[in-house]
C-alpha cells in the first residue's frame, strides 16, 4: 500500500454516490479480501493517506474504524493499524464477495428480517412492549378516514395535525414555546441533518462537534463538506470555552444536551447560557438533538436548550425513532422564526415529509394521549431493565468493566481496561451475534479510553444476568 499507485487507487470518486470514507472503506476491505492486503499487513497512517489523497483527516480515520468494527483491521497504538492478523489468507483467483457491507447499529439498518434484536443493540426502543393493537387500531382508522385531497402529494413542511401536537406537547414536556408553523417533519435525525446542512451550511465551515460525540452527526457534516472542530465533553457536558479557544468563529455547535450521546453528562445551566451567548455573538447556529431527553429516570426530564433561547439561534431537532420504533423513519425540526421561509422552500424542494399515513397515526397516537402514557412507560419499564443488567454486570464482569447505571438514556457507557481494543472487541462480539458498539467510534481523534456501549431496553430482567454472561464469554476470550 506504500507504492503511489496503489495509494491512487483510494482516491475517493467525487460523483460516487457514497461519501468518501465509505468508498476507501471498500477498497481497503475489497484488497484484504481479495488477498493483496495479507494479514498482518499495516495500513499507511491515517494523516499520511489523509494527505496524499487530500482528504480531511477524520475522513480516513473513519474509514479505518468502520475496518476496524469489523474485524478486518487491528489498532496497534503507536505502531499503527494493521490487516487483523488472525484473518486467513484468501486463496488467489476466487472472487471478492459484493454483498452489502453496511454494519448495523442505532439508525443503521440489521437484517431484513430480525425477529429478535441482538442483545446490546443501542438505539431500539423495547419493542416487546410497544402497544401495537393501538397503533394497529389508529393506522387502520386513518387508512379508512383518508380524502381525496389526502391521496394528494402530503404538504412538504408536513401533516398539520403532526405539527400542532407536537408543538403542544414540546411546550409541556421540554418547556418549548413554538407555533406549528416552526415545526418542520423530516425523515429521520438525518434527514433533519440532511435539511440544515443543505439550507445552512457552506463547504468548509467549522462545527462544533461532541468529543466524543454521535458519529452520524459526524459523518453527516463530514459529507457536506465541514471541518470538523472536536470538543471535548466532561461531566458537565461539552467544554465551550475550549471550542472558544480552538474555532470560536465556527459555524454550528452540535450538541446533545439533555442527555450526551455517549457519555450520558447533562450539558450545565452555566454551560448552557454560556454556548448561548456564543452562538449569540457569533451569528453560529447550535443543533439540538434531543434524541432521548424524555427518558430520564431520577427526577423529572430536563428542559431543552431551545427552552433557553432567546436570540433565535438554537435548530431543535426531535425523533420518534426512540420513544415509538426507528422503523417510522420520521423526526422533526423546530425552527426558530427567522428560518421558517427558507426552510420551508428548501423542504419542497429537497426533503419531502415521510408517509402521510404514518404522519396522521402518530398525530392521532399523540392527540389522544397514548404518546404520553406510552413514554411514562418506558421511563419504569427502562429504569427496571437498567437496574437488572447493572446488578448482573456488577456479579459477572465487576472486575473487567467499569459502569454506572445512567441516569437517562437507553444505554450503558462500560469503560474496558487500560489498553483494551474496543473495535476489535466489539467484532468478536458481533460475530456471535451480541450488538455492542465499540466507544472509540464516538471519537474524531484517536481516544484515550476504550469501552463499550450497551443497549438496554431490549433485555427484560430475567434474562439480564444471561446476557452478562455471554458478554464475559466474548471478553475472555483470546
Amino acid at each position: 500500500m506504500r507504492e503511489s499507485r496503489s495509494l491512487f487507487a483510494l482516491t475517493p470518486d467525487p460523483a460516487g454516490n457514497q461519501p468518501a470514507y465509505r468508498q476507501i472503506y471498500q477498497r481497503l476491505k475489497d484488497a484484504i479480501l481479495s488477498g493483496r492486503l495479507a494479514p498482518g499487513a499495516r495500513l499507511p497512517s491515517a494523516r499520511g493517506l489523509a494527505a496524499e489523497l487530500q482528504l480531511a483527516r477524520g475522513t480516513v480515520e473513519a474509514a479505518y474504524q468502520l475496518l476496524s468494527s469489523e474485524g478486518y483491521a487491528v489498532g496497534r497504538g503507536p505502531a499503527g493499524t494493521v490487516v487483523n492478523p488472525s484473518l486467513s489468507p484468501r486463496p488467489s483467483g476466487m472472487p471478492v464477495p459484493r454483498t452489502p457491507t453496511l454494519r448495523t447499529g442505532p439508525g443503521i439498518p440489521g437484517p431484513e428480517v430480525e425477529t429478535v434484536p441482538p442483545l446490546f443493540r443501542m438505539g431500539l426502543p423495547a419493542l416487546d412492549a410497544f402497544p401495537r393493537k393501538t397503533w394497529s387500531r389508529l393506522a387502520a382508522r386513518c387508512a379508512r378516514s383518508v380524502s381525496a385531497p389526502g391521496l394528494a402529494y402530503p404538504h412538504p413542511s408536513g401533516r398539520s395535525t403532526l405539527r400542532h401536537a407536537i408543538a403542544a406537547h414540546l411546550n409541556v414536556a421540554r418547556g418549548i414555546v413554538c407555533a406549528p408553523e416552526q415545526v418542520f417533519i423530516t425523515a429521520g435525525y438525518q434527514g433533519a441533518l440532511g435539511l440544515v446542512t443543505h439550507l445552512l451550511l457552506t463547504p468548509g465551515d467549522a462545527v462544533w462537534l461532541e468529543e466524543p460525540g454521535y458519529f452520524f452527526a459526524r459523518d453527516a457534516f463530514t459529507l457536506a463538506g465541514a471541518k470538523l472542530v472536536p470538543v471535548p465533553v466532561d461531566k458537565d457536558g461539552i467544554d465551550v470555552d475550549a471550542g472558544l479557544r480552538r474555532a470560536k468563529g465556527a459555524r454550528f455547535a452540535v450538541v446533545t444536551p439533555s442527555h450526551q450521546f455517549p457519555t450520558g453528562a447533562a450539558l450545565s445551566l452555566s454551560r448552557r447560557l454560556a454556548l448561548l451567548k456564543w452562538a449569540a455573538m457569533e451569528g453560529a447556529w447550535i443543533i439540538e438533538d434531543d434524541y432521548d431527553g424524555e427518558l430520564r429516570y431520577r427526577g423529572r426530564p430536563l428542559p431543552a436548550l431551545k427552552s433557553l433561547d432567546k436570540a433565535g439561534r438554537v435548530i431543535h431537532a426531535g425523533t420518534f425513532s426512540k420513544v415509538l420504533f426507528p422503523g417510522l423513519r420520521t423526526g422533526y425540526l423546530v425552527v426558530p422564526d427567522s428560518l421558517v421561509e427558507r426552510f420551508a422552500r428548501a423542504a419542497a424542494l429537497l426533503h419531502p415529509a415521510p408517509s402521510h399515513l404514518d404522519q396522521a397515526t402518530i398525530a392521532a397516537f399523540m392527540a389522544e394521549g397514548h404518546f404520553a402514557r406510552h413514554i411514562k412507560r418506558m421511563r419504569q419499564l427502562y429504569q427496571s431493565r437498567r437496574d437488572a443488567l447493572a446488578e448482573a454486570l456488577e456479579r459477572t464482569l465487576g472486575d473487567t468493566l467499569v459502569t454506572q447505571p445512567p441516569v437517562g438514556g437507553m444505554h450503558f457507557l462500560a469503560r474496558l481496561p487500560t489498553g483494551t481494543d474496543d473495535s476489535a472487541l466489539a467484532a468478536r462480539a458481533a460475530a456471535r451475534g451480541l450488538a455492542p458498539e465499540p466507544l472509540s467510534r464516538s471519537f474524531v481523534q484517536r481516544p484515550a479510553t476504550s469501552g463499550l456501549l450497551l443497549g438496554f431496553t431490549n433485555i427484560p430482567e430475567d434474562a439480564a444476568l444471561a446476557a452478562a454472561r455471554r458478554l464475559k464469554g466474548v471478553i475472555e476470550l483470546r
